[in-house]
């Protein structure tokens, strides 16, 4: 351990209870043991409140967030070095046909298990006090979040740290917390031991790269700030005070918004939150360089491509391996489960989250794809309430495209969109699903990279 975090905190009380990658990192390096993910839950502080009045939720997400959010003087405790290590080690050490690493989204955990190869991001999540905080004080926010990472940073010089103020995707919690994206700016020292120790001769290292941009304000040398998020469904335009769309959040969320005044400084476009940095990119393929390891960038314009793309390229295989791929299953932000799509011999389409503009790219998809006999879906609620999010009845039309079996799961949509469901409610779901063993023969990192740069170069896609 470093010097100055003789007592730091360890990795998974510091990688925010939910995040994408806290998720992903688990059901994949689950699914390469040969297990399912029946043993993920809510995130921590999480409560079933959909039948809760509106300030009951807000009080009671209050309290779960102060649960789970670092305090203020533990963000100075931790330690970028111990994180990367508590991701590596989850995963079986064997010697691997590659290494999939980059942005969080839940077609590249599908893609790494059916390459047979872990996957592990590029950023962590943060989620941290706020103190007298305020939904609607984006520059309190900024205020509050520069003096945070100004603390992150004097021990952990290899991050950079994006700040996002969100209410669309966060509620009430955006409030409470600041969340923190904290991005590695080259190979962090696990990683680096994992790929020396488990990769095989020659095997490549692929990086997935969310090339979304949005409004960014530069705070101070290694931290950044922006109001809103791509994942939220709306535009940046949609943050100006005088937006209906932001005034319905706001309200949702406690507030009346007629003190929201974004910062003074106007953003400038650049990567979103999942987008990996410049560094990191250039420390991937200089090792790979030193070390004979092929290295391949994917540049991912939207996660509905990438989703479209892997489901295409899972239904090609499991017909090459004498499966039907006639069996869809649509999966959602935290509920999915890789090990458990594999036995099952189906086709996952992941979306984001369960926005309107995520699932409507799954309703484009499957309008131009071959039929499939079975669709499930499995929405998972947002547990806030905006105009950007899909309602039951899109996800309703999503199942409607399977021909003999259109299964919208009950569970997930019991008290949507406010309610929280456990990731190992997807596990459920998909254990009563028939077996179709045995699996198929992993699929091979060149045939992926072809599939990947055939089927979406249309799409903006880009494989290099």
């Amino acid at each position: 351990m470093r010097a100055g975090h003789a007592d730091g905190l360890a990795g998974d009380r510091v990688v925010a209870a939910g995040s994408a990658a806290r998720t992903l990192v688990a059901a994949t390096a689950r699914a390469l043991r040969g297990t399912d993910c029946a043993d993920l839950g809510h995130p921590k502080g999480m409560s079933r409140l959909s039948g809760a009045p509106e300030p009951v939720r807000r009080a009671a997400a209050a309290r779960a967030a102060g649960r789970v959010a670092l305090t203020v003087g533990q963000a100075a405790e931790v330690d970028a070095d111990q994180v990367a290590r508590w991701f590596a080690d989850q995963y079986p050490r064997r010697r691997y046909p590659g290494l999939l690493l980059g942005s969080p989204h839940g077609a590249a955990a599908h893609l790494a298990v059916a390459l047979g190869i872990p996957w592990l991001p590029t950023a962590f999540e943060l989620s941290v006090h706020w103190p007298q905080g305020a939904v609607d004080g984006p520059q309190a926010a900024l205020d509050h979040g520069a003096a945070l990472a100004a603390r992150l940073l004097v021990g952990n010089p290899e991050l950079h740290v994006r700040q996002v103020h969100c209410p669309a995707s966060r509620g009430a919690l955006a409030g409470v917390t600041v969340a923190l994206a904290a991005r590695w700016r080259w190979l962090p020292a696990a990683y680096l031991r994992l790929l020396a120790e488990c990769l095989e001769p020659a095997a490549p290292v692929l990086l997935l790269c969310d090339a979304r941009t949005w409004p960014v304000v530069d705070s101070a040398p290694g931290h950044s700030f922006q109001v809103g998020s791509p994942g939220s469904g709306f535009d940046p335009v949609d943050f100006h005070p005088d937006s209906p769309a932001l005034r319905q959040v706001l309200h949702a969320a406690g507030s009346d918004g007629a003190r929201w005044c974004p910062p003074a400084v106007a953003g400038v476009p650049r990567l979103a939150e999942h987008g990996v940095e410049p560094g990191f990119e250039q420390s991937v393929r200089e090792w790979g360089s030193v070390h004979r390891h092929p290295s391949h960038r994917v540049l991912v314009p939207e996660p509905a491509v990438l989703s479209a793309v892997t489901a295409d390229l899972y239904r090609h295989w499991l017909r090459t391996a004498g499966k039907t791929g006639n069996r869809l299953v649509v999966e959602c932000g935290r509920l999915l489960d890789p090990w458990q799509v594999l036995r099952a011999g189906m086709v996952p389409y992941w979306c984001e989250n369960a926005t309107r503009r995520s699932v409507q790219g799954a309703e484009w998809w499957l309008a131009g794809s071959e039929p499939f006999s079975s669709v499930d879906v499995l929405p998972e609620p947002p547990g806030v309430r905006s105009p950007a999010v899909a309602g039951l009845p899109q996800w309703l039309a999503v199942a409607g495209f399977g021909r003999r079996r259109r299964v919208l799961d009950r569970s997930a949509a019991r008290g949507y969109p406010v309610t929280s469901v456990p990731t190992r409610r997807a596990t459920e779901v998909l254990r009563a699903q028939s077996y179709d063993l045995p699996t198929p023969p992993p699929m091979t990192v060149a045939a992926a990279l072809a599939a990947l740069r055939d089927g979406g170069s249309q799409q903006g896609l880009l494989v290099s």
